[in-house]
């Protein structure tokens, strides 16, 4: 399988939820529910004053963080995915949705809390080097960074390993990594700044 050299662009993920509305099945895998509550359990905190989800679909994991949160800001490129986000979470005012295109449109305001969940090897390195210095920037003191990644082969600039090591290393000592996970099919990693 070839890999693509540049980022994935906005108009890729539009197009795949034109054609299909739930396009990896987020509503009903049984995968993608166990992925979920690792994610959750996960969280070193049982509940966060302001948090970040970068990349959110139709809002699956957004309407389950959404009760560990106090604020949340859900980020997505399409907007089709983001319109199923926000009526899945009608009944949490305090999650907002933004249409954005991550690292160029990366948002204002500091978080206790950002999720990155199967987005990371979207990017190229040079992309996820301008990603990790937003995310560093953002963090508060004792901020959490969850990153979780499908092991499977893709087209995408890189596998979920090289994403998830790269970020890594572009954040070595400044981030501390925490918990490491490892499934047949997915790696959950968590990072966190200095208190």
């Amino acid at each position: 399988m070839t890999r693509t050299t540049e980022s994935i662009p906005p108009d890729y993920f539009t197009e795949l939820y034109a054609s299909n509305p739930d396009p990896w099945d987020f509503t009903a895998s049984p995968y993608e529910h166990a992925k979920y509550a690792a994610t959750l359990a996960a969280l070193g905190r049982p509940t966060y004053a302001e948090a970040l989800e970068v990349g959110c679909s139709i809002g699956v994991l957004t309407r389950q963080l959404a009760d560990r949160c106090g604020r949340l800001l859900s980020l997505d490129v399409a907007q089709s995915a983001i319109d199923a986000a926000k009526a899945r979470c009608a009944d949490s005012p305090h999650v907002a949705f933004l249409r954005a295109a991550v690292p160029s449109e990366w948002p204002p305001g500091r978080f206790d809390l950002v999720v990155l969940s199967e987005v990371l090897y979207f990017f190229t390195p040079e992309d996820l080097a301008s990603l990790a210095a937003h995310l560093l920037a953002a963090l508060k003191p004792g901020g959490e960074v969850v990153l979780v990644h499908w092991l499977g082969e893709t087209n995408f600039p890189l596998s979920a390993d090289e994403a998830v090591e790269t970020l890594i290393g572009a954040t070595a000592g400044q981030l501390q990594s925490g918990l490491q996970s490892r499934t047949e099919r997915y790696r959950l990693d968590v990072l966190r700044a200095p208190a």
